[in-house]
C-alpha cells in the first residue's frame, strides 16, 4: 500500500528527473494524499513528458468521476486482470516520481507513521494512467502500482510501492513492450537500501502540509538489500 508521499525539490530528485528525460523541476509537496494532484511522467514517443495527473484512477469507461472504489493503488497480481487496469496495463504506463513514501506500523497496539526512502532520497514509482471525458473535460488520473512486501519491510506492511530500478525505466514506460504479470519488476524485494524514520502523528491529517512534520525522530532504520 502507498497511501502518502512527499516530493520534496532536492538535487536527488532533480537528478533523477534528468536520467528521466525530463527537464523540469517538481515544487515540493508534503503530505500528498489520493485525489491530490501528484507529477506523471509519460512516454510522449520522441522523448518523455511531465503531466500533472489526479491521483485516484478513473477509468475512460467511468460513468462518474467518484471515490466509490480505492483507486488510487493497483495491485500488481491484478493489473492483467481487473477491468480498470488492464488496458492501462498494456498501453498507459507512467511513474510517478517522489522522494519518500509514508507507512503506518502498529507495534503493541499503538500506530505509528514512518518515513521511507532511498539514500539519493529519488524514488521512481511505477503507475497506470487514464484519461476520462465524460463531462466534456478531460481528466488525467493515475495509480500507484504496488506488490508484496520485501521481507525486510514486512514488519511495515505487507505490501509496498513498485520501486523500479533505473533499467527497468525505460521498458516500463514503453508501451510496444509487453510487460507480464509475472515480471521481475515486480518482485518482492529491495532493489536498493531504503531508510526508515518515524514521524509525528500529526501527518495522519491529510490537511497537513507542514514541512517540518516531516522530519524524522528517534532510530535511522536502514534495510538493506
Amino acid at each position: 500500500m502507498c497511501g502518502r508521499f512527499n516530493v520534496i525539490d532536492s538535487p536527488g530528485l532533480q537528478s533523477l528527473l534528468r536520467d528521466l528525460g525530463i527537464d523540469l523541476q517538481l515544487p515540493t509537496a508534503t503530505n500528498v494524499a489520493p485525489t491530490e494532484g501528484v507529477g506523471l511522467v509519460r512516454d510522449a514517443g520522441a522523448g518523455s513528458q511531465l503531466d500533472a495527473a489526479r491521483w485516484w484512477l478513473t477509468p475512460s469507461w467511468a460513468p462518474a468521476v467518484d471515490q466509490k472504489y480505492s483507486m488510487f493503488n493497483a495491485r500488481c497480481e491484478s493489473l492483467a486482470t481487473s477491468r480498470a487496469f488492464r488496458t492501462p496495463f498494456k498501453r498507459q504506463r507512467g511513474i510517478v516520481p517522489m522522494s519518500s513514501f509514508i507507512e503506518w506500523r502498529t507495534v503493541a497496539g499503538r500506530k505509528s507513521p514512518w518515513l521511507i526512502s532511498n539514500a539519493q532520497q529519488a524514488l521512481a514509482v511505477a503507475a497506470l494512467w487514464d484519461v476520462w471525458d465524460g463531462d466534456g473535460s478531460q481528466l488525467l488520473s493515475c495509480t500507484l502500482v504496488t506488490t508484496a512486501a520485501a521481507p525486510q519491510f514486512e514488519p511495515w506492511h505487507k505490501r509496498m510501492p513498485v520501486v523500479l530500478a533505473e533499467e527497468e525505466w525505460g521498458r516500463w514506460l514503453d508501451s510496444s513492450q509487453p510487460i507480464a504479470a509475472n515480471d521481475p519488476l515486480f518482485r518482492a524485494e529491495l532493489k536498493s537500501e531504503w531508510y526508515l524514520q518515524e514521524l509525528s502523528g500529526a501527518i495522519g491529517n491529510a490537511r497537513n502540509k507542514n514541512p517540518s512534520e516531516m522530519e524524522g525522530f528517534g532510530e535511522l532504520i536502514e534495510l538493506r538489500r
